[in-house]
């Protein structure tokens, strides 16, 4: 391809797509909208949990992160 059909297809895509910067803005803005509006989305956004309706008592590693023990639970193996 020729620099000049490079430009015109740049050109065409910055005119009529959001790219980059302004699509991550968007989707930002789109996740504090949901966020302040304190929908269901939104408090699921704001504790890191599945947004879409997946369960999370199995799954969901991705949203909830890492298990992390629960302290004191430490059992003691008393042999008298």
């Amino acid at each position: 391809m020729t620099e000049e059909q490079l430009d015109r297809i740049r050109k065409y895509i910055e005119e009529n797509y959001k790219v980059e910067g302004e699509l991550r803005q968007g989707n930002f803005r789109d996740i504090k909208r949901l966020k302040d509006t304190r929908s269901y989305r939104g408090i699921r956004h704001k504790l890191g949990l599945p947004v879409r309706g997946q369960r999370t008592r199995h799954n969901a590693r991705t949203r909830k992160g890492r298990g992390r023990a629960v302290g004191g639970l430490k059992r003691t193996l008393d042999k008298t």
